[in-house]
């Protein structure tokens, strides 16, 4: 699946927080994939390794991945009470 979300040159130079969150919710809602899957694909397309993408994820962007990965069971579930 070729997904051609490209933005100015400029934008691919100067990637910071917002730029990058913009992108993930865009790839997210456009092509239908899950958070982990559109940081994964925007790294590819940028050249951003996976390891510095720390720097570039915002507290709702980490939210999503975080929501995503306790359905996955890649988390521990949380305590929650039944009421």
């Amino acid at each position: 699946m070729d997904i051609d979300l490209s933005m100015e040159d400029e934008t691919t130079r100067f990637m910071n927080k917002k730029t990058f969150s913009r992108l993930i919710e865009t790839t997210v809602f456009t092509t239908e994939l899950s958070y982990m899957d559109a940081v994964v694909h925007i790294c590819e397309k940028n050249n951003i390794e996976l390891e510095d993408v720390k720097r570039y994820l915002t507290p709702s962007i980490l939210d999503h991945l975080e929501a995503e990965a306790r359905s996955l069971n890649f988390l521990p579930k949380l305590n929650t009470l039944d009421v």
